[in-house]
């Protein structure tokens, strides 16, 4: 049983670094949301990471493997996200805020998930993302964007709105459906 864990939880970093990778590449380019602010295409699918990594907790935890693979699934992350952007010339602001962001808040992520291990899976997620995605978010944005041409405060402001409204919304989208499919498994089992 162990082996198929291990199997799910090298899937989930694979998904997990792929999603990191494809949301830098989509940095640069913005939506326009009017009053909900900038969206930063990448946003929209670095949501995903958020639960993909509480995914990759939960199925190390049933494999007794622990944080360190976590921890090392977001370090290849990094690392592969800054070999890809260095490919494909992304600014180096945007490689610096990237691999700062991911490191800080998916590492604060990882603790807070595992102090709450004792919890439901759906408030160990909320609880730990609660706290990283806006750490991300804040994080990402000053240090990409501080004193670039066109990115006064406000335009900042604006793009950490719509990173948290899409961020928390698909996150929580996909930890909903996860928990009810996990739940409908569960019934179908017993049955």
């Amino acid at each position: 049983m162990k082996g198929h864990y291990i199997f799910w939880l090298s899937m989930t970093a694979a998904l997990y670094t792929v999603a990191v990778a494809v949301s830098n590449l989509l940095i640069p380019i913005f939506i326009n949301l009017g009053p909900l602010g900038m969206l930063s295409a990448g946003t929209l699918t670095f949501g995903l990471t958020f639960t993909l990594r509480d995914i990759a907790h939960q199925t190390s935890a049933r494999a007794g493997l622990g944080r360190t693979p976590i921890f090392l699934m977001i370090a290849v992350a990094a690392v592969v996200n800054v070999i890809v952007a260095a490919i494909i010339g992304t600014p180096s602001r945007f490689l610096i805020a990237s691999f700062g962001a991911i490191l800080l808040s998916e590492g604060v992520d990882t603790e807070i998930y595992h102090r709450l291990r004792q919890r439901t899976w759906l408030m160990r997620v909320f609880s730990s993302n609660a706290v990283s995605v806006p750490l991300d978010s804040i994080t990402f944005t000053v240090v990409a964007f501080a004193g670039e041409p066109g990115y006064d405060a406000a335009i900042m402001l604006q793009i950490i709105e719509a990173d948290l409204l899409f961020k928390f919304g698909i996150g929580a989208l996909i930890a909903l459906g996860k928990n009810w499919w996990d739940r409908t498994l569960k019934r179908e089992a017993t049955e």
